[in-house]
C-alpha cells in the first residue's frame, strides 16, 4: 500500500474552504483547541443557577387552612340512612368504616350477572367481604390452581376476574376497581354509634326526635333538622339556658349519652332523651 507524500496532502488541503487556508498544512489538520475547564465550570453553574426554580413559601393564610379543613370535614350516616338506599336506581352500601354510592356502578352493569351480589346486598354493611388490614377482598387458595384469588362466596362481582381464563374480562376493570376507588363512590363515614335527642322549638312548641351521629358536630345537627324546619339558622340552640357551641359534638357541649345506662336500669330512653331548645332569633340575616 502506497503513502502519500507530504507534498500531495498539502496540495490536497488547498482544495478545501477558503478559512482552511489561513493556517499551515499541518496545523488545518489538528483538532481545534478546547476550551478551559474553568470557563465550563462557570458556564455550567450559570446554567444550574438559571435553571432553579423559586421556592414555594412555606407560610399560608390561616383563613386558606381553616376554610379547607371546614369544607373537607367527612359526612357521617347512620345505618338507618343507609338501609333506605336498597334499589338499583339508589344503591348505596357500607364497609370497613365509609359509604359508597355505587349507583352508577349499577347503571354501567345494568343486566349483568355480576351486580346480583351487590343487588342483594344494598342497604347494609359488607364489611364481611374485605380484609380490615389491607382494604382489599379476602382471599382463599383455589382447589385446581393452588393460587390466592378473591373470595366471593355470594358470586363474582364487577371489577373481579375470573379464576380461569375468559374472553369476556378486560384488563381495564382492574385497574380502579370499585372497593378502591373512594373518590368516585365514597360519599362519607359510617358512624360507629348513634344516639337521640329531643328538639323542642319554643317558637311553635314542636318537638321532634332526630337520631344523629356521636361524631357530628351540632353544625351537621342543625342541617338534619333542615328537612323539619328549613329556617332553622334563624334560630339560637341552647341546652340548659346555655348556648351551644356549633363547631362542637354533643359531648364535647356537655350532653352525655346516658342510653347504656338506661338499657341496663331496664328503663325506655325515649322518656329521658336530652332536650335542646331552639329560640328564634332571626335578625333577617339568615335566608
Amino acid at each position: 500500500m502506497a503513502f502519500a507524500s507530504v507534498e500531495h496532502l498539502n496540495h490536497s488541503i488547498t482544495h478545501f474552504p477558503h478559512h482552511w487556508n489561513t493556517l499551515p498544512p499541518f496545523q488545518q489538520l489538528a483538532s481545534p483547541p478546547m476550551a478551559p475547564l474553568v470557563a465550563t465550570a462557570e458556564y455550567d453553574a450559570e446554567t444550574s443557577a438559571s435553571r432553579q426554580l423559586p421556592q414555594a413559601s412555606s407560610t399560608r393564610p390561616a383563613t386558606a387552612s381553616s376554610d379547607r379543613s371546614e369544607a373537607s370535614a367527612p359526612r357521617y350516616f347512620t345505618s338507618t340512612e343507609v338501609r333506605m338506599h336498597n334499589a338499583a336506581h339508589d344503591l348505596w352500601v357500607s364497609y370497613l368504616g365509609h359509604v359508597y354510592d355505587l349507583t352508577s356502578l349499577a347503571d354501567e352493569y345494568k343486566g349483568d350477572p355480576r351486580m346480583m351480589p351487590l343487588l342483594r346486598s344494598a342497604g347494609r354493611d359488607i364489611s364481611h367481604w374485605f380484609n380490615p388490614r389491607t382494604g382489599d377482598f379476602k382471599t382463599q387458595i383455589h382447589p385446581q390452581s393452588n393460587l390466592p384469588v378473591p373470595f366471593t362466596p355470594e358470586g363474582l362481582v364487577p371489577h373481579i376476574p375470573p379464576n380461569y381464563p375468559s374472553s369476556n374480562w378486560s384488563i381495564k376493570e382492574a385497574i380502579m376497581p370499585w372497593w378502591m376507588n373512594d373518590e368516585k363512590y365514597c360519599v362519607g363515614r359510617l358512624s360507629h354509634r348513634t344516639r337521640k335527642i329531643r328538639v323542642v322549638n319554643t317558637l311553635t312548641g314542636d318537638e321532634d326526635v332526630l337520631e344523629v351521629c356521636v361524631e357530628e358536630s351540632m353544625n351537621a345537627i342543625q342541617d338534619r333538622y333542615e328537612y323539619i324546619n328549613a329556617h332553622t339558622k334563624g334560630y339560637k340552640w341552647k341546652r340548659l339556658g346555655a348556648i351551644l357551641d356549633m363547631n362542637l359534638t354533643l359531648e364535647e357541649n356537655g350532653i352525655r349519652d346516658d342510653s347504656v345506662r338506661f338499657q341496663n336500669v331496664d328503663m325506655d330512653e325515649e322518656q329521658w332523651l336530652p332536650a335542646i331548645h331552639l329560640y328564634f332569633a332571626d335578625d333577617l340575616t339568615v335566608a
